[in-house]
This record gives C-alpha cells, structure tokens and sequence, in this order.
C-alpha cells in the first residue's frame, strides 16, 4: 500500500502551520515550524511569489489531504462520495474524514496523533461493537462504540497521549477514561470540526 514517507515536519512547514502531525512534539519547541518559519526546500526562504486562485486551491486541498494523513486518489474517492449527498459538498466531506476510524481514535485521545492511532488500528489494538477493526478508513456510525483492546490496555503510547486530555474536547464523542472506551455521538457538524482549512476552495478545485 502507498504511503508518505518523506518527514512529517516537511508538510507542515509547507503549508505554513501546524497540521499536529507528530503529537507531543508539535507543542514543544522543538516543532520544526517554530525554529524554521519558511517552506522546505532549497529555495524555501525566498519563495514570495503571488500565489493564483488555482495556487490556493490547491493549498486547501492539500492542507486537509495531510491533516488527515490520505493520498490523492483516496481523498478524491471522498470528494465523489461527498458530491452524492444531499447537503452542502464540503461539509459532507469534512464528515466523512472526521468518521475515518484513525481519526476517531485520534480525537477521542488514545494516540498522539493520527498517524500513530492509524498504526494502533493496524495492529489490531482497537474493537469497534465488540469486534476487532484492523482498517483506518472505516467509517464510523453514530452510536458504535470504539474501545481499546483489553491485552492492549498497558501500551504506553495510549496512556502517554491520554495525558494530553484531548478526549474530553469534542461534543460528538462521549469518552470513558477509566474503560478506555469512546461512543460516536453523532455526526460532527462543521462547526464543532477544529480544521482551519477552507473546504469549499477544494469543492471549487474539483468542479472545474
């Protein structure tokens, strides 16, 4: 399966903020976006170009495509489903990343960051309904519970990112810390989601 595997900090520094992509660190004074506040790249202190419509467009998607940690054709497979639906398109797009199984396990607070509660669910640490869930796309539905696996309930990875109480900010997702569980209230709405991007620039990308 494809993946990035370039350096995290990279993408941020690219789009010019914090896309928490590495946990801890990015709230400590060692995120790369703090010691070096300028695009990567061997001519990165001197990009000051005019950027186009296109140009922020693309920004938009890609700012979003990164937050949540998918490649291009699984976040177009998104868009074309979000055009589907009754309702406005980037809302329903913005749902359906925020439903994705890693990035619930995420938010409710049992990993650093999405890429490493993508990693937990690989490795078969999380139980969705009393059933194991190995894939991070799974889209989660209001009411199904996610809990952490009971031989897995020691890893210091979960305990470590509990401590960063990121859990208990959410209005759609109910969380037991003693039990390790999380609930699926309902679907987020846009307001309530805590993503900076500007979703209809990549509604209007893609219509083109």
């Amino acid at each position: 399966m494809a993946r990035y595997r370039d350096a995290n900090c990279k993408l941020c520094r690219r789009e010019g903020e914090k896309l928490f992509l590495k946990g801890a660190r990015c709230m400590s004074d060692k995120c790369a976006l703090e010691r070096r506040q300028y695009a990567p790249g061997q001519h990165g202190q001197g990009m000051r170009r005019k950027v186009s419509g296109y140009g922020l467009q693309l920004r938009e998607k890609q700012k979003i495509r990164r937050t949540y940690g998918i490649l291009e054709r699984q976040f177009h497979n998104y868009f074309e489903t979000a055009v589907r639906r009754t309702g406005i398109t980037g809302e329903a797009l913005v749902q359906y990343l925020e439903r994705r199984l890693d990035n619930v396990v995420y938010r409710l607070g049992f990993a650093p960051s999405r890429k490493a509660a993508r990693q937990l669910v690989r490795h078969r640490h999380i139980i969705v309904d009393g059933r194991i869930v190995d894939i991070p796309s799974y889209q989660l539905k209001p009411g199904q519970i996610i809990r952490i696996k009971d031989r897995s309930k020691k890893l210091d990875t979960i305990h470590d990112a509990m401590k960063m109480g990121r859990g208990e900010e959410y209005a759609w997702l109910r969380l037991n810390k003693a039990a390790l569980e999380g609930e699926l209230l309902h679907i987020p709405a846009r307001a309530d989601i805590p993503l900076t991007a500007n979703e209809q620039l990549v509604v209007e990308l893609y219509s083109k």
